[in-house]
């Protein structure tokens, strides 16, 4: 099997923690606004196809069992793969103990021409354990060869089959949409009335002013960073794939990530607030009136504007002396580690904001059931 060497550019990380979060939030809003169910589409068909197609999964999407047929090479790939593993582990330890035997054999042979008794016998045993070794060496080398021919025959065998599948694939799909719309018209279903609109709750109401640009800030910082995780699916997806099919773990996925999702706690910690989301012991506030909670939440929040801004604090410090450095990883992969101390700043503010949106919410409910 071929090796991947693909290693992610820093700039494309950043770029796509920017970029992809947009994307994600057009397409979610495009698809609440039409209030349809999508039938069978061959775009996702062929997206399945070109990230899943090894398994067949674009076969199972079209409701094509043959998919099955994918699964026994990919199957005998990774127990290819295992098996090389397992040979290039016996090529090292064979050639450590070629480095073994040939100094045994230097040493025996000094100890020959020193007149020791006994070390022609010790020299011929050492020289027979070279030759077994060197067998070793090259049985251990001939499987490394043979499973990964292996590998790379049933590689090959699943890309013919995904070329050949990319051509039946619209036909397929199209056949399947037929067949479904067969089925459901003869359950009486009528497809020439539009669909429903669907009906929506009405919104909360919400605050207006200065307060209500802070909620609605709060709101869709954590939005934006929520779709991150999406990117986590395809990241961890690759490893998978580059590690175990072809044995090529990366030196950038599992750093990437958890980077990642620690920037989304940082950012998110506003939006949680906003949505009472954050841990709170409610055995005696649970029982409180609307008013009593938002007392509570007054006579409470000195601590919170206390967390809050020593989080600001030492948040900031950490940004400049970050960025004064331009601070870097030590890890091989070396991704910039400043933007990652920025966020400490920006969740700090975000909650510090939020934080103050919500007491004036609380002196509003104190103040208008005051009345």
């Amino acid at each position: 099997m071929p090796t991947l060497d693909f290693v992610l550019p820093h700039w494309l990380y950043w770029l796509g923690l920017v970029v992809f979060p947009l994307i994600a939030m057009v397409l979610a809003q495009r698809v609440e606004r039409s209030g349809r169910d999508e039938e069978l589409s061959v775009g996702v068909a062929f997206l399945m196809l070109i990230t899943a197609g090894f398994v067949g999964l674009h076969r199972f999407y079209v409701k094509s069992w043959l998919g099955i047929v994918y699964l026994f090479p990919f199957i005998g790939i990774l127990y290819a793969n295992g098996q090389h593993r397992l040979a290039r582990e016996a090529v090292s330890a064979a050639r450590n103990d070629r480095m073994i035997a040939d100094f045994d054999v230097d040493r025996f042979t000094t100890a020959i021409e020193r007149g020791e008794a006994g070390s022609a016998e010790k020299l011929a045993a050492a020289r027979e354990s070279v030759e077994a070794v060197i067998q070793r060496v090259a049985a251990a080398t001939d499987s490394v060869e043979t499973w990964s021919t292996v590998a790379a025959t049933l590689a090959g065998l699943i890309a013919l089959m995904i070329v050949a599948d990319a051509f039946l694939l619209p036909r397929m799909a199209r056949r399947l949409a037929e067949r479904e719309r067969d089925i459901a018209a003869s359950q009486g279903a009528d497809f020439s009335e539009a669909p429903p609109t669907p009906t929506r709750a009405a919104p909360e109401e919400r605050p207006g002013g200065l307060t209500g640009l802070i909620e609605t800030v709060s709101r869709y910082s954590g939005e934006y960073v929520a779709y991150w995780s999406v990117i986590a699916v395809f990241v961890y997806y690759y490893e998978v794939l580059a590690r175990y099919v072809f044995n090529s773990p990366t030196n950038w996925a599992h750093e990437s990530m958890f980077l990642m999702f620690g920037m989304q706690y940082l950012i998110s910690g506003a939006y949680a607030y906003l949505n009472d989301s954050h841990v709170r012991v409610d055995v005696f506030y649970a029982r409180l009136s609307r008013r009593g909670k938002a007392l509570s939440d007054i006579a409470t929040s000195a601590f919170f504007f206390i967390f809050a801004g020593t989080m600001l604090v030492t948040g900031w410090i950490f940004m400049m002396d970050s960025i004064r450095v331009w601070e870097v990883s030590f890890t091989e992969w070396a991704i910039q580690y400043w933007p990652v101390k920025i966020t400490i700043t920006v969740g700090a503010l975000l909650l510090l904001a939020q934080g103050i949106a919500k007491l004036a919410k609380d002196i509003a409910v104190v103040t208008r059931e005051a009345h």
